[in-house]
């Protein structure tokens, strides 16, 4: 490990003491405090859960945690889930629009597109997608609804042997309201942007609609039963997503043009931007219905989502114009000298439709005085999932109709789980339980005579398999005494693949030739600890040692797409990521608040990367993105966080965090054996997307009983988006830029049941890339009643 034992411990000392001052400042404000936080207990009605209720201060027994309540939920501009937990510490959310199907998430030393290793629950039903990773991999956020969620809480690390090595980066529990009584509620919602960069330039519009309506049947026999239906809407216009360039030519016969946008790509040579892809209309419709069940110590929950998604893009714009004064769409142009090539399908149009079915089904209750149980069943289906793409631009007078269909055939997931807590010794909760997990995907890319009807005229690739894995916990919680408690657990897996499978086309045999891929299994035991101490009273030390495995998903094992946009090509014969975790939390509770300072560190072997090269215009595709193994990422990292009801006065709220993460490649040497010492080694490199700061604020002020004032920020500084670590350039398409992010909401109670909210996010209007754009300057108005 890089950096000595000595230093490491002195930047520990240093980090400990400052925490101890802030919280010594604190506790001057501890009267006004207390005063503040039984007032707002007044005011604020309790709200129960399916789950278990946590409150926010609630620091975790094992894992660092981070908890969200409806209360701390008014400063947030939300439209939809994804956007409760993007201000929460070390953490991040790519939603690059309203309503992106590619929301990815990102926690601590685990970056954006390191998507399986993040976990997502709602009323225990699992929202995140391990079947693919990167973009693809993105959690099904709108399974549920921003509307009805009551709580959320996230757990930092793999410390809990409840969850698997999918928790390396953490795990987002969220928790939906139980209707208490007949409860309807309506929100409409209105959003606009003003975008501009390179040659686009306009404004875009969106709306939401969201109904619900709850009810709860009493019976003295036969025990409370309980229902909700939802409906969800979303409409939204998105700013173009990718500004399409080339690098200066030698070409015979080039038409000359206008129009051309002289830049520089993400490695600072100079590029030459000829068009983008247009707006994107995303429509997503969300039809809910749960059905909860109590009777005498049990209760049921039975819980059904249905998406339907469109977005569509077929307007995509070239900046070029030949000497007629007509638009051109494809072929090979010069402008002042400089020659560049358009390929036909770079300016194409493309349609998704997605149609998706989450089913799943929770049981808790007491079998005796000692022993509780939990069950959870869930099923995810894609039902269709079809995208398709033109050849070339609609507008160009070449195209004759053809395309390509990308389809996802039998593709999903099935997972089974089963827990007891058992709490017969004093002092001691045992915590035991087993889980089955299969994943299934099938991927089929296959051109078409007539891109909209989406005719197989023949495959450009398949590819598919299967993943299983079964799992058995356990953890002991033990209250030792009234300043030490100790957890102790582990978590064994059996994990295995099959029937995987992808294309390679011979020409000599008709048909179109599959290579299967041969079975491999894996078994793996993660160990837990953790150990904490009070030393004094509100003060809570703890340290916590966990190893993790993650095993391959099916995207990275199996994999090989070809089409219009990319190309990916997988690794059948990768090992599972194997993590050692370390954190070490200090804490100081007020009776409103807490002030908190996490120092992690984290050490994986095998870390499994997609990197992508982008390829010259002209090539078959833009792009080609490989899964490979790094033989050691290392990451270290500190967090302070402070949230505060009734800061310096009692109306006053605040949420602030500000984490630094430093993830470096340790050892690449496998890959890099055969070169010579200091030649093209990324090793000491910075890990993709992993910016060294990252920042959130949002204080609300609570002006009166109807109305408050929040304000909001998001921070982060450049990182890089490549092994080589060679994308320096900032503010151009496919950069990895810092950002300073600033939001402000309002929001009225005109009537008890009536409400109106308004806000802005990104105020400054400020242009950065998350290799796409950022969104700019957006406007929200917003009415909510409930009755």
């Amino acid at each position: 490990m890089k950096g000595g034992v000595v230093s490491k411990c002195c930047s520990w000392a240093v980090v400990i003491a400052v925490g101890m001052a802030l919280a010594s400042v604190a506790q001057a404000h501890e009267r006004v405090l207390k005063k503040a936080k039984q007032a707002k207990a007044a005011e604020v009605e309790e709200v129960r859960v399916w789950g278990d209720a946590r409150d926010a201060s609630h620091a975790g027994y094992t894992n660092p945690t981070s908890v969200l309540t409806q209360e701390d939920m008014v400063s947030i501009n939300a439209t939809t889930t994804e956007d409760l937990v993007k201000y929460e510490p070390s953490l991040v959310i790519r939603k690059r629009y309203i309503g992106d199907s590619n929301g990815t998430l990102g926690l601590r030393g685990s970056n954006m597109f390191a998507t399986p290793r993040s976990m997502v629950f709602a009323d225990g039903v699992p929202l995140h997608y391990f079947l693919q990773t990167r973009w693809s991999g993105a959690p099904r956020w709108t399974m549920v609804s921003a509307s009805e969620i009551a709580q959320v809480e996230i757990l930092y690390g793999p410390f809990s042997a409840e969850y698997s090595g999918n928790a390396m980066g953490g795990v987002i529990l969220i928790e939906t309201a139980i209707p208490q009584e007949r409860q309807v509620h309506v929100d409409l919602d209105y959003f606009s942007q003003d975008f501009s960069a390179y040659g686009f330039s306009d404004r875009l519009e969106g709306y939401k609609t969201f109904v619900s309506y709850g009810e709860t049947f009493r019976s003295e026999n036969l025990g409370d039963f309980s229902l909700y239906f939802s409906y969800n809407r979303l409409e939204n216009e998105s700013q173009p997503q990718s500004y399409y360039f080339d690098s200066k030519r030698t070409l015979n016969n080039a038409t000359p043009v206008t129009g051309m946008v002289s830049d520089t790509d993400v490695l600072g040579k100079p590029a030459y931007y000829f068009g983008d892809t247009g707006v994107e209309q995303a429509v997503t419709d969300n039809f809910k219905m749960k059905l909860g069940h109590d009777f005498g110590n049990w209760s049921s929950l039975l819980n059904i989502a249905y998406e339907d998604r469109n977005t569509l893009r077929d307007t995509p714009n070239t900046y070029l114009t030949n000497s007629a004064g007509n638009k051109v769409w494809s072929g090979n142009f010069i402008q002042d000298g400089i020659a560049i090539s358009v390929p036909a399908a770079r300016l194409g149009a493309s349609e998704l439709d997605r149609r998706s079915l989450s089913t799943g089904l929770r049981i808790k209750g007491e079998l005796n005085e000692q022993l509780r149980f939990e069950g959870n069943l869930s099923d995810f289906r894609i039902l269709e999932d079809n995208s398709r793409a033109s050849s070339h631009s609609l507008q160009d007078p070449l195209f004759n109709g053809r395309g390509q269909t990308t389809d996802y055939q039998d593709t999903g997931w099935q997972t089974a789980e089963g827990k007891f807590v058992f709490t017969g010794i004093e002092a001691v909760e045992l915590i035991s339980g087993i889980r089955y997990e299969t994943y299934e995907l099938n991927l089929d890319v296959f051109n078409s005579a007539n891109w909209q009807q989406a005719d197989n005229a023949g495959f450009a690739s398949r590819s598919g398999g299967e993943t299983n894995i079964a799992a058995a916990f356990v953890q002991m919680n033990w209250g030792v005494n009234e300043r030490w408690d100790l957890a102790l657990g582990g978590r064994y897996e059996q994990w295995q693949s099959k029937n995987g499978y992808y294309s390679k086309d011979i020409a000599a045999t008709p048909a179109f030739d599959l290579v299967e891929v041969a079975d491999a299994d894996s078994n793996q035991f993660s160990p837990k600890f953790s150990l904490g101490y009070v030393p004094a009273e509100d003060w809570l030390v703890r340290y916590s040692l966990a190893k993790a495995y993650r095993f391959p998903i099916v995207e990275e094992l199996f994999t090989q797409s070809l089409n219009y946009s990319s190309a990916v090509q997988a690794q059948p014969d990768l090992k599972p990521e194997n993590g050692l975790h370390h954190n070490l939390m200090l804490e100081k509770q007020f009776d409103a608040g807490y002030a908190r300072i996490n120092i992690f560190t984290e050490t994986i072997k095998d870390a499994i990367e997609s990197q992508t090269t982008f390829l010259p215009s002209g090539s078959p595709v833009p792009s080609v993105t490989t899964f490979a193994a790094i033989d050691e990422v290392e990451t270290d990292g500190i967090e302070f966080i402070l949230n505060r009801y009734g800061l310096w006065v009692p109306e006053l709220d605040l949420r602030f965090n500000l984490a630094y993460t430093k993830s470096i490649i340790a050892d690449n040497s496998t890959a890099e054996a055969n070169n010579p010492a200091g030649t093209n080694s990324i090793e000491g490199n910075d890990y993709p997307r992993m910016p060294r700061w990252r920042g959130n604020i949002m204080a609300t002020y609570h002006a009166t009983d109807r109305w408050d004032l929040s304000a909001n920020l998001q921070y982060a500084d450049k990182s890089f988006g490549r092994l080589d670590n060679t994308d320096t350039a900032e503010q151009v398409m496919g950069a990895q830029d810092g950002y300073t992010r600033l939001g402000v909401k309002t929001t009225f109670d005109v009537t008890p049941a009536l409400e109106i909210n308004v806000g802005v996010d990104n105020l400054t209007n400020e242009l950065s890339y998350v290799a796409h754009p950022w969104p700019g300057r957006s406007y929200y108005l917003g009415l909510s009643y409930a009755l």
